[in-house]
């Protein structure tokens, strides 16, 4: 039975031999060459990132005193105007405080008159011999004790009447409250930091983004350049803006290194708002009205291989290099190029516009010379298999 499958796949390989003999060989792959002309156009480079929104200028309003809101006058969105008052404190406290401040002050006051009489009376007699040096210099001691504490109470009450003021919390800036930590009844403590009760947007219609941008890349990023992003809450739109600031301080985080970058974005319909996740685009470079071809045309070399043996190949020695082709005729054109996209690649010197340049060479696929006849009783089956005919005659 083994012998059997021998001569018959023997059999099929002169078959398929005297086939290809008589067909005259199997057909030529065929080969085309695409191509494309140099043109004038755009090239630019861009980096992309993720940045957030948020206002220019925004400030936290605390306070500087302890005690129970009694009165909050605006909300989120409340829009005020610098000097306007968004809550007030209580003032039992403070009020109390100032009223000892003040007694303590008439105190002083009273014990300071005594002394500056005192004082003058003794200065009188020492002058005259009457008392001893020794009286004198306890006088006048008493008396500059007392003068030192006068000041000190009138600072007291100074600081009382600020701290009094302190309860009334007005708006530092001409804005739009963007959070609101407090509500009435609410305690704050002005301990060793200033508690946040309102946050202040001075203008929502001149935002900016900042975004952080990579070690590898932040080295192309300068001032001015050209910025476009994007946001999620509006996916069909495209804002612009423009790099107003590159921070020299950078970030790492899990040992990656950021800087952040600055970027306008004109907020006039206040359609922008703080917080959201902008998807930038940063061009570094752009270049407008330069000639330019595809990069691949570039990489391009024909050779008799590809290029069919009739064919003839003018080359150059040149570092880079564009082909063009002329019936079977290739010719190389030595080029300086400039700046690359990626895809496009700006020409400087070496072609005109509108030369046509070959880009690269595709060819067909190969045509089957014989498909295998099903019932072909010289082709062998699948290895293991048995044709039906076979182990009928076995």
């Amino acid at each position: 039975m083994k012998k059997k499958y021998i001569y018959g796949a023997i059999a099929a390989v002169v078959v398929l031999g005297l086939l290809k003999f008589c067909m005259g060989g199997a057909p030529e792959r065929k080969v085309t060459f695409a191509t494309a002309k140099v043109t004038k156009g755009e090239i630019s480079n861009t980096i992309t990132a993720t940045g957030t929104i948020e206002p220019v200028t925004s400030v936290e309003v605390g306070t500087q005193v302890s005690g129970i809101i009694d009165h909050i006058y605006v909300d989120y969105n409340s829009v005020v105007k610098k000097g306007e008052v968004i809550a007030e404190m209580d003032r039992k406290n403070l009020m109390s405080d100032l009223t000892t401040a003040q007694s303590n002050l008439a105190s002083a006051k009273s014990a300071l008159d005594y002394q500056e009489g005192y004082y003058n009376r003794y200065k009188t007699l020492y002058e005259k011999g009457l008392i001893s040096a020794n009286d004198f210099e306890n006088a006048r001691n008493q008396y500059y004790q007392a003068k030192e504490t006068y000041r000190s109470r009138q600072e007291s009450v100074k600081t009382a009447q600020q701290n009094l003021s302190y309860a009334t919390i007005t708006s530092p800036i001409d804005g739009v409250i963007l959070d609101k930590a407090v509500e009435e009844g609410q305690t704050v403590a002005a301990g060793f930091s200033t508690p946040t009760l309102f946050t202040i947007a001075q203008d929502l219609t001149d935002m900016r983004v900042i975004a952080d941008i990579d070690e590898a890349d932040i080295g192309g990023v300068k001032d001015g350049q050209r910025v476009t992003f994007s946001v999620d809450a509006y996916p069909d739109m495209t804002f612009e803006g423009l790099v107003t600031q590159v921070r020299q301080q950078p970030k790492t985080e899990s040992n990656v290194v950021t800087y952040e970058v600055v970027i306008s974005a004109p907020n006039q319909d206040l359609m922008l708002k703080p917080g959201l996740t902008a998807n930038v685009t940063i061009y570094t470079q752009e270049l407008k009205d330069v000639l330019v071809v595809p990069t691949k045309a570039l990489k391009f070399s024909p050779n008799k291989t590809i290029a069919g043996a009739d064919a003839k190949i003018n080359d150059v020695k040149a570092a880079k290099k564009v082909w063009t082709k002329e019936g079977n005729t290739f010719t190389a054109h030595a080029v300086k190029v400039g700046v690359t996209s990626g895809s496009l690649t700006q020409i400087l010197e070496g072609v005109s516009a509108g030369t046509e340049v070959v880009t690269e060479m595709e060819t067909g696929d190969d045509e089957e010379i014989l498909k295998e006849a099903p019932n072909n009783a010289f082709m062998p089956g699948p290895p293991g298999a048995r044709n039906k005919k076979q182990t009928d005659n076995e």
